[in-house]
């Protein structure tokens, strides 16, 4: 039978090992996520960078918390960690099950939930399930659950416990020294070019014609000979200036006198 969960509930755990799944529906801008585990000691803190279980060291060095991997199951997308409860060193009392979410908001992933199961029960029913309900959605990385002594045994409580500054922030808060390099998200296959579209075939450069009435030597380089038709009316006519070699004062008609 499986477990509801609320959040803050706890339920007892008979298996030994068990598989912590969390599970999404991927889809146009929804990130990627990652599940991750931290080992605690008696006080609440790692006791070194090696009780960090993540995407750039997925094993912990007692073999008893490993990473599995992404897989894409009819419900959408999981990534899974797996506990050998028996095989957790006596120093450690809690494993805290973590999701990131690559620096991107949890309230653009949908139907995010973790299921743990009894990893020795191929193919059982979910031990416990804990729909995960972001607090203000702008949370970047959240503890989902953790698992915890409790006199002989372990169970599991499910939290939902938020941090807004993602994955480095929430490892820094329980003792983890992350440097640059471990504090980005795992390498994602990089996005598709963008093809440009081409644009349309260049239209001809029209060659204004000469001004109006006087016809332009057939030596000016930049200018039609002599003898091209000329413009007609209404279409811009060339700009001299007394610098250009074809520049002539036009003659003072009649309209000019007086003046």
């Amino acid at each position: 039978m499986t477990h509801a969960m609320v959040k803050g509930s706890n339920v007892p755990l008979d298996a030994t090992t068990v598989r912590a799944v969390l599970r999404w529906t991927p889809g146009q801008g929804v990130p990627d996520v990652d599940a991750s585990a931290l080992l605690l000691g008696p006080d609440g803190r790692v006791r070194s960078d090696e009780d960090f279980v993540f995407y750039n060291q997925p094993r912990h060095p007692s073999g008893s918390v490993w990473r599995l991997g992404k897989k894409r199951v009819a419900e959408g997308l999981t990534d899974t960690i797996q506990s050998d409860l028996s095989g957790v060193e006596p120093g450690v009392g809690r494993v805290l099950l973590v999701a990131s979410a690559d620096g991107i908001p949890f309230d653009r992933v949908p139907a995010l939930c973790i299921l743990l199961y009894d990893a020795s029960a191929a193919g059982g029913e979910p031990l416990a399930r804990f729909e995960i309900k972001p607090e203000t959605g702008a949370e970047t990385a959240l503890i989902c659950g953790e698992l915890y002594r409790r006199g002989e045994g372990w169970k599991f409580r499910a939290l939902g416990e938020g941090y807004s500054n993602g994955l480095k922030g929430l490892a820094t808060d329980f003792g983890i020294s992350v440097d640059e390099s471990e504090a980005q998200e795992e390498p994602r296959p990089a996005p598709a070019e963008t093809t440009s579209q081409p644009l349309p075939p260049e239209l001809p450069t029209a060659v204004p014609g000469p001004a109006y009435g006087y016809p332009q030597p057939a030596s000016s380089p930049q200018r039609p000979a002599y003898g091209y038709p000329q413009p007609g009316y209404g279409y811009p006519q060339p700009v001299l200036t007394a610098a250009d070699p074809d520049f002539r004062l036009p003659p003072q008609g009649p309209q000019f006198i007086g003046r």
